[in-house]
Parts: C-alpha cells; structure tokens; sequence
C-alpha cells in the first residue's frame, strides 16, 4: 500500500517591493495594510480539510475574517431555487460552525468579488479600517473562477498584500496531475486509474484547526440573507421532496459517515448495477451535492473508502466508488485542458453535429410533458428536488439528443445546470458529451436507450408497477401496471376508468420513438462521413457494452 502524501504547499503570490508598494498607495489612495488575513470561502464550505483555514490560523496574524462573497452571477437567472436553498443552507451551517467552535462567524458579502476586494483593498471596508494583508482561498479552475480569481489576485498584488491558494476540492492538484500527464487528461478509466498510479496516494485529509484568530472589533454582522431576499419564492421549494438534501458541512458528515460505517455496501457497490427509480430512499450515497459546494472533502471520502475495503474483496474502476470519483477527477482535468470544454464550436474533443432547434420540443422535455412517462417522471424529479440518478440522466439525456429530440446537448446541460443540486461545471459539461455521442469517452451513437424501458434494460428501471411514474407523474396514478410505461397503448375505456385521457390529461407522445432514432442515427451517420470520421471500432468499451442492452 502507498503512503498518502503530504499536502501540496499553498500557491504564493508575494507581494510586491515596499517600494512598489507605496507608490501604488499614493497613486490610488490605498490605505496601509492591517494585520488581518481573510480567508474566502467559495466551494470549500467547511472546517474539516481545509488547507486556507489552516494557513491562516498559524500565519501570525491578528485577526481573521471568514469570508464568502454572494456573486450576482449565480442568482435566479442562473440557479434554480432547490441548489440555492441547499447554498444558503451550507453558508448558515458553516456560520453556526464558525460561532461554536471559534466564537467567529461567516462574513456573508454581496456584490461582484471584484468589486467587493477593489473597494476592501483600498480602504478596508466593509471589513475594517484597513485592508487585509493577507487573503487566502481554494483554487477553482472553471473558466469563469480562472477569470474572477486572476481579476482579484492583481488588486491584491497592487495594494501590497500577498495571496495564497491551495487545491483541496479534487484528489489531486489539477495542474499537478496535467503536468504529469504531459499536459493531457485522461478520456478512459484505465488512463485515469494509470494516472492515478503516476500520482501516488492522494493527501490525507487536514484535521479541524483548534484556534484561528478573532474577528476584528465592530464589525457588522453580514447575515446569510434568506431565499426571498436573494430573488427566489420559498414556495417554490417542494414540501417534502424525495430524496431531500438538507444543506452543509454538518449534514454531508453524518451522510458520509453512515455510509463508510456499511463497509459491505462501500465493498459491493456497482454503480450500473444501481436502480435508477429508487427514491425514498436513493440506491446511491447522494454525496454529490456536498461534494460539489465542498461540504464533505473529496480526500476524506477517498481514504474512508479505502479503510473500508482494505485486505477484503472489492468492485473495481469503473464500476466502483473509487471509479465514481476518478470519473469526477478525469472531468476536472478535461474542463481544464480541453479547449472549449462547454460547447460544440471550438471543442477539439466534441464531434460537429448539426443538431435542430426547437423551443416547442426543449420546453416539453424540461417540464416533464413528452407524452413517455418515465423522461416526464425524471424530469420532473429534477425540477422538484434537484436530484436524479445517473441513469435516469442517461435516458433523458440520449432522449433529447441523439435518440429522439435531436437537439443540442448545450441545451440540456443548461437545463441540467439550473435544476441540479449538485450542478458542477466540469462533471455536467463531461456527462452530457458523452451521452450526446458526440465525445471519445461516448458509448456509440447508434446505441439508444428507449423511453418506454422494459425492466431488463440497462436502464435498472426494476419498477414494474411504477411507483416511480405515479409519484412524479400524478396525472397517471390511475393508469393500469401493464400501460404505466406506454399510456398510449391503453384502450380508451382503460383510460377513462384511470381518469387519464391520454392527449387531453396527459400528453401524446412528442415524436415517435422508433421512426425519430432511426432517423437521428442516419443524420449522426451521415455528420461523421461528412466530417471524414467514422464509428468507434472497438464499440466504445464497458459503457458501449451496457448500452447496448438498453
């Protein structure tokens, strides 16, 4: 077994001469520096592991502010209301954290971060009556973070303080790893499980630090602000959604730590082999959202899972947990690398499809209204909880794309981006070329899962009396087991007895699936000779192999 290595040191930006320094104070009227370090939390939202945290308790400095600053570019425009809650909810945990065991709290900020560190390092405020000398934060590399972060470590630079980042939300630095990799990520599991070698144990997980320095006197409060007053209707938030995911720190804890304590489940487990209309409860860890906002550390999750199956028989990559966050891993080191990651133009590593537009057909699918009761039931599982199981993902996804709908996987992404809990940049943008066929790593284009699955398909559907559809899908509470998947197969007195009236209390199906694939895959076809590309050969490995029994 491999020892885990020590943790990466900080990233530095050191902070120009004195000389320097004071000329940019004179020009722009910065104030002198106070002994303040502010640590600025974003994805990192917790105490446990948390390397800037810890480099700020023992920096020396006189007080520390915890900081996260509500950017105006993730609001209701952008995200939808279920992430949002799960967002304000982890800020108020990590708040109340903050206040118990360090009598501190969370300084909860609003206004771009440009302009809320502009304004701080050239006069302090809303902080103090100085700027920070020393500001310290996780690194995040989605195009839009690499920006902001670049943007906010020059005004530091020019106000003469220093700037340290750490990685901590992947296994593995990013950078470090692509170094490794001769700047290439990986597009198959045994590239990355190869890679994974290369970079030996991850880091173990840092402890809670025992004391950080205090807050400075007289500040404000900066509450975490309420659904309603960040732009949202609490009534939009579902009574009593199934699965819930009760937001932070606290909460992804107990989540983890009931998993890893069912040693045979962490041993056992097989993603494809997971029922995709489980529901109350999921047949998956659901630690994805506290993943995603950083609440649980991804390395304690790792080294909890290796205790866990240490000298017993195992599920191995891809199938496996392990395999789950390698795919995790491999999506950040493709977001970084691959050019044009989120889009079709431009993106080396997505084939040129010349997908239909069709607001008529996009809006069908987002709602739940396709006329096929299981793409409706996900999808309004998505909208209602912000939660779906991989596999229903798989099935909505193929549908809207290559296998019925024949529009563009930016549009689902976007869809998927607003509604889902744990939306992440990287994973969702990775998941939706593969299942668009249009990426290396996608199962073959030609291979379709059916909205109507039968119960042997790979689409671990196993609900022959569709509990699922009737929770989702209430307008087909009364429709018989046999008709539950197809509707429009039923006679119209069955209808009438189920009180659904297929095309009157529940839509027709939108397109017909047969005729729809068969066309999409002659135009998928076609695209590629166009391109001077062919189908895979080898049938695109393990994920062709399941696919194809869909």
């Amino acid at each position: 077994t491999r020892s885990p290595r020590p943790a990466m040191p900080p990233k530095q930006k050191a902070a120009p001469k004195a000389a320097a320094a004071s000329s940019a104070r004179a020009a722009g009227g910065t104030a002198k520096l106070d002994d303040v370090a502010v640590v600025w939390f974003r994805k990192c939202l917790r105490l446990h592991d948390n390397a800037p945290l810890i480099e700020a308790a023992k920096s020396g400095v006189k007080h520390l502010c915890p900081v996260f600053v509500i950017d105006p570019h993730f609001g209701p425009g952008h995200v939808g209301v279920v992430r949002y809650n799960f967002l304000l909810e982890s800020l108020r945990d990590l708040d109340a954290s903050l206040k118990k065991k360090y009598k501190s709290r969370l300084l909860v900020l609003r206004g771009k971060p440009e302009a809320i560190f502009s304004e701080m390092f050239r006069s302090g405020k809303p902080l103090g009556a100085a700027p920070p000398r020393l500001l310290l934060w996780e690194r995040d590399t989605e195009p839009y973070a690499l920006k902001r972060d670049e943007a906010v470590t020059q005004l530091a630079e020019k106000a003469g303080a220093e700037v340290k980042t750490f990685s901590g939300h992947t296994l593995w630095d990013v950078e470090e790893a692509l170094k490794k990799n001769k700047g290439k990520s990986p597009s198959t599991m045994p590239g990355m499980v190869s890679l994974a070698k290369a970079m030996g144990e991850p880091a173990l997980p840092l402890s809670v630090p025992g004391s950080v320095p205090p807050l400075p006197k007289g500040l404000n409060d900066f509450p975490v602000p309420t659904l309603k007053e960040m732009g949202y209707k609490e009534s939009d938030l579902a009574k009593d959604p199934k699965p819930s995911f009760p937001g932070g720190e606290t909460a992804g804890l107990a989540r983890m730590a009931a998993r890893l304590k069912d040693a045979e489940y962490i041993r056992t487990f097989e993603k494809p082999n997971t029922r995709s209309t489980a529901f109350d409860p999921p047949s998956t860890t659901i630690l994805s959202p506290y993943l995603k906002f950083g609440c649980v550390s991804v390395r304690q999750f790792y080294h909890g899972m290796e205790k866990a199956i240490a000298g017993k028989k195992h599920s191995q990559p891809p199938t496996s947990l392990k395999g789950q966050l390698y795919f995790r891993e491999m999506a950040y080191l493709q977001g970084l690398s691959i050019p044009n990651f989120d889009r079709q133009v431009g993106n080396p590593a997505c084939k040129q499809i010349p997908w239909n537009k069709d607001a008529k057909l996009l809006k069908a699918w987002e709602e739940g209204k396709t006329g096929f009761p299981f793409i409706d039931a996900a999808m309004r599982q998505l909208r209602k909880t912000g939660w779906l199981h991989h596999l229903a993902r798989h099935a909505v996804s193929c549908f809207l794309t290559r296998g019925d709908l024949w529009l563009s996987w930016e549009e689902g992404r976007d869809v998927f981006d607003r509604y889902l809990v744990d939306a992440d940049w990287a994973i969702n943008n990775q998941n939706w070329l593969a299942l668009a066929g249009v990426a290396s790593w996608s199962p073959p284009f030609f291979r379709v899962y059916h909205p109507a699955p039968k119960m042997d398909s790979a689409l671990q559907v196993r609900d022959p009396e569709g509990k699922y559809i009737r929770e989702f899908v209430p307008e087909l509470r009364g429709m018989p087991d046999k008709y539950i998947y197809s509707p429009w197969n039923a006679p119209k007195e069955v209808q009438e007895k189920a009180k659904c009236i297929i095309g009157k209390d529940y839509p027709k199906p939108v397109v017909t699936h047969e005729k729809a694939s068969s066309e999409n895959i002659a135009k998928f076809k076609k695209a590629l000779s166009s391109a001077g590309k062919r189908p895979a050969a080898d049938g695109g490995g393990a994920a062709a192999k399941r696919a194809r029994k869909a």
